[in-house]
């Protein structure tokens, strides 16, 4: 404490050395404990909220109590040729003996005392739990003065100072409201907090919604009402469109909102939104949403990673919880059962509003998908926990779905044919390619139905989906595949001695990419098409590093060669003449790249430009 100081308060101000745990306490607070200084101004309002509360449940049952009509209210005045932050609110107010109490012992706080005895729609409403929080307002000031006048009528107003040594003093005050003033004498590197602009800013970001109304001068800084503790039907489309905007820069509406308000068996209010796009917001270009944590409306967490699973990390929004164990700088959240509850709370209630947009709206679930669906497919792929949770959500693109329609597994289930015990598949790099693949020509002629898999999360997904309700999911490029019905391959036109040359000439053309050739059974249109040189859920994965550029290197596949298709009839032709025919070189090259384009594996297609030109050429000699 300073000389002038002691002065300033006069003969009846009374020295007393800190508790020893607070000498400690302010040691910390000074070096380590708030990773953010502005944090001062949210505990420090924090208690004055709670020392409202206070009075506001005093008042209703005591009639003698101080000021029955001044308003509640908190307000913020600065000085900033003085470096000073007076912070002042019509509260509770303490005696001498209370500053003494509360001020000079460590946890020591009035509310903890208060809370054993509220109700728990009470409870929600106080902020302060830890009694440190008046001290974070040593990590910007250099000296903390704080007057009080108590609520009983009796009592007499007094004065707590400190500079944040080893003593505070306490002595008698001139006051005649009641409440509590806390003024703060800013260090010389935090004179910036003395700015009106940056004390509203600090309010914003960490005290919006704090229930009474906070002043910065005359003006009011706080929104009070927090959208979230509201119950849903009290909230319009309207509110929550621009709450979302506000939450996020994001000027298109969300997709969707879920809004949880519930006192048991946990407390816990939440709005959680779905983006419109993944890439959202004219100041912030993000595709992963961002959780506030709060706890009784005052911002605990900016971005909070764990309240939702990494396959929702798409969801914008905000959560508060009064059961949530805080750490003492109420800076993060302590890993605890309540933690996961409130996790799988979210996570279920999430889950069911996506399954009923699915049902109630197909068209704004066809958007959600087109974004988000990546994100759910990574879940099926690395969280079996969930696995069965999400699968009613996967939508797909398929033979019997027409242009860009998508169909749901139940879907695919309900339209199985008599016979059929899998469901089939087919990848490729585009839709279009999907379409047009030659592992279809066999279940077009037996009115089979196949999932077309595009997107290149889906050979990740497929790690985690081998199978829905007891039907195992099959790759059409399976060497070894069986489907129900007849046989509906080409009739073959090339014998077996003239195919058996083929073969043997086009191993010694392609060499070590293929792991071999054979005749189809399946084809009917194309000449060709590469099937996997086993079965396996490997080579998915393999097709997925290769799509991110980890793996340039085309996997080996077999070729299968339609029997009865003519282009394949003029090559055993040409081969079996013994010729050493340029032309048959450049077909099979060309014959092996448009199988793999059809794939989505070719590497370079810029590549088979030279080739096709030599074709062009030779055709158009052939011609003469």
């Amino acid at each position: 404490m300073t000389a002038d100081a002691a002065q300033a308060q006069g003969t009846d101000a009374t020295p007393v050395p800190f508790r020893a745990e607070v000498k400690q306490l302010l040691a910390i607070l000074a070096h380590s404990l708030y990773s953010d200084r502005e944090i001062f101004l949210r505990e420090l309002l924090s208690n004055a909220s709670d020392a409202l509360h206070r009075v506001q449940f005093e008042l209703l049952t005591n009639r003698e109590a101080r000021d029955q009509a001044a308003e509640l209210a908190i307000r913020i005045t600065t000085d900033e040729d003085a470096k000073t932050i007076t912070i002042a609110d019509s509260g509770i107010g303490m005696t001498a003996d209370e500053l003494a109490e509360h001020l000079g012992t460590i946890a020591k706080s009035g509310v903890k005392a208060l809370m054993e005895g509220l109700e728990a729609g009470q409870k929600s409403q106080m902020i302060g739990q830890f009694g440190v929080g008046f001290y974070s307002a040593f990590v910007v000031a250099e000296e903390v003065i704080v007057t009080s006048l108590s609520y009983r009528p009796d009592a007499e107003a007094a004065e707590w100072r400190s500079s944040g040594d080893e003593t505070f003093t306490i002595g008698p005050a001139e006051r005649t409201e009641r409440g509590t003033t806390i003024t703060l004498r800013l260090r010389e590197d935090a004179a910036e907090f003395a700015a009106p602009w940056r004390i509203k800013q600090t309010i914003k970001r960490h005290s919006d919604f704090v229930a009474f109304p906070i002043y910065v001068g005359d003006e009011q800084a706080n929104q009070q009402t927090a959208l979230w503790r509201q119950q849903p039907h009290q909230v319009t489309a309207e509110q929550y469109n621009g709450f979302y905007e506000g939450l996020t820069f994001d000027h298109n509406e969300p997709l969707l909102h879920m809004h949880v308000s519930t006192d048991a068996p946990i407390d816990l209010h939440a709005v959680l939104f779905v983006p419109a796009t993944r890439e959202r917001g004219l100041l912030e270009r993000r595709i992963e949403g961002k959780i506030k944590l709060y706890s009784r409306k005052v911002l605990i967490q900016e971005e909070t990673k764990d309240l939702l699973p990494p396959h929702f990390r798409f969801v914008e929004g905000v959560v508060d919880s009064e059961d949530l164990p805080l750490n003492v700088a109420r800076e993060t959240v302590q890993g605890t059962q309540i933690h996961q509850r409130i996790r799988r709370t979210l996570t279920g209630r999430l889950t069911k509003a996506l399954g009923e947009l699915a049902k109630d709206d197909a068209e704004k679930y066809a958007i959600f998908w087109r974004e988000f669906g990546p994100f759910l497919k990574e879940g099926i792929a690395i969280d079996p926990m969930v696995r069965g949770d999400l699968l009613p959500l996967l939508r797909f693109h398929s033979t019997k779905a027409e242009g860009e329609a998508l169909i749901s597994l139940a879907n695919y289930a309900e339209r199985m044919a008599e016979g059929q015990d899998a469901i089939y598949y087919v990848l490729a790099g585009d839709l279009e390619s999907a379409r047009q693949s030659p592992h279809l020509e066999a279940l077009g002629a037996r009115d089979l139905e196949a999932l077309l898999l595009t997107d290149i999360f889906d050979s990740v997904m497929l790690e985690g989906l081998r199978e829905y309700e007891g039907k195992p999911l099959k790759n059409l490029d399976d060497p070894d595949l069986t489907l129900p019905g007849d046989d509906a391959g080409a009739a073959s036109r090339v014998d077996d001695a003239a195919f058996a040359a083929l073969t043997a000439r086009v191993e010694a053309i392609l060499g070590d990419r293929i792991s071999g050739v054979r005749g189809s059974t399946t084809l009917q249109a194309s000449p060709a098409r590469l099937v996997s040189a086993a079965a396996g859920p490997g080579r998915e994965m393999a097709r997925f590093q290769r799509m991110l550029g980890r793996d340039h290197s085309v996997p080996t596949k077999t070729l299968e060669l339609n029997r009865g298709h003519q282009l394949v009839v003029d090559l055993a032709r040409r081969a079996g003449d013994g010729a050493d025919d340029a032309l048959v070189g450049l077909l099979v090259e060309q014959l092996y790249d448009n199988a793999l384009l059809l794939e989505g594996l070719h590497p370079n297609p810029a590549a088979m430009v030279g080739r096709l030109q030599a074709l062009m050429a030779a055709a158009a000699r052939e011609g003469k």
